[in-house]
């Protein structure tokens, strides 16, 4: 049986009334009175969003939006795409950056539905968080898995990997390295890491994977990526973000290797800043206009339509963008 408003404010021994203002965001609680309502919420899975929706009759014209690391150029670029999009169609956005911390993206999702947006498009990193699978608000991904009913937009990570190490052999690499975050299962950046491993393994090549996890300042990235490259003689490197990329350019030059001459480096994402700042740097881009269409798109078509049929994964094609990096 669908739980019901008095079921939660019964579980949290409160009344009726305090859990509305909860949902609502109206008038002063403690926080100790509102931890005992979201938990109570949780544990009954109750929706207060479709509460509220059969109440106004009528969607708040709301949308959280969920995401690791605004300040990281591909994702703040992204975000700026999905808000004028929104924007342009009478939907404002509630934007939450989640860093690299799973409590800090469930607080987020309990606060996206106290205020009942009508829909949620979700970016961040944190994988395998229950509370997606239990809300009922119309929810799409970018380039992460969250839940089976949950379509996931991506560009090609795969084909792009193998772009990138291809570009780095045929320009003469033959001893070829990734620089990649951790591997999530059933996430699908992992294409990047298996797209490089096919194309080397199609080349008789061996493969050398150093993971440098996400959440590593730029500082102790650098002081790890300088630690690998003295160790090893490498004359290619694929790194599956931009930003990577540019912090192996800098040890390169610490260590007095001339690119592209001795080291070739490609990077990914190819945002605006990259093309414009660091054209010299090969990178395979995403195309971040059609990505933030539809990621727009698909959750509109749900809102609208709850039972609308959509794929479960969206797959847009990526390009070589040629610098003198490789």
């Amino acid at each position: 049986m669908k739980p019901k408003l008095n079921d939660v404010a019964k579980l949290a021994g409160v009344s009726a009334t305090t859990v509305s203002r909860v949902i609502n965001n109206h008038g002063y609680l403690s926080s100790q009175t509102k931890e005992k309502v979201f938990a109570a919420m949780r544990e009954l899975h109750y929706q207060p969003n479709n509460m509220a929706r059969s109440l106004q009759g009528k969607n708040t014209r709301l949308i959280g939006v969920i995401f690791s690391d605004i300040s990281n150029p591909f994702f703040g670029e992204l975000v700026s795409r999905i808000e004028k999009i929104l924007f342009a169609k009478n939907y404002k956005v509630i934007l939450c950056n989640s860093a690299d911390d799973p409590q800090k993206e469930r607080d987020y999702l309990q606060m996206l539905m106290a205020n009942q947006v009508d829909g949620i498009i979700a970016g961040a990193h944190n994988l395998g968080i229950e509370e997606y699978q239990q809300y009922g608000l119309p929810i799409i991904s970018f380039d992460r898995y969250l839940s089976d009913n949950i379509p996931i937009v991506s560009s090609d990570n795969y084909q792009g990997g193998w772009l990138a190490t291809q570009t780095l052999h045929q320009a003469g690499a033959t001893n070829v390295a990734i620089f990649t975050g951790k591997s999530h299962a059933g996430s699908p950046t992992n294409g990047r890491r298996e797209g490089y491993e096919a194309y080397l393994a199609a080349q008789q090549l061996t493969p050398h994977v150093h993971e440098l996890p996400f959440e590593l300042t730029p500082a102790l990235k650098m002081m790890e990526i300088k630690t690998i490259m003295t160790q090893h003689q490498y004359d290619g490197i694929f790194c599956s973000d931009d930003l990577t990329a540019l912090l192996v350019l800098n040890v390169a030059r610490q260590l007095s290797l001339t690119v592209p001459e001795q080291l070739r480096v490609v990077g990914y994402d190819g945002t605006a800043l990259m093309r414009d700042y660091h054209s010299e740097l090969t990178t395979v881009e995403q195309p971040l206009a059609d990505i933030s269409t539809l990621l727009v798109s698909l959750l509109l078509q749900r809102i609208e339509d709850a039972n609308c049929t959509l794929e479960s994964k969206y797959t847009l094609p990526v390009k070589l963008i040629k610098g003198i990096t490789a």
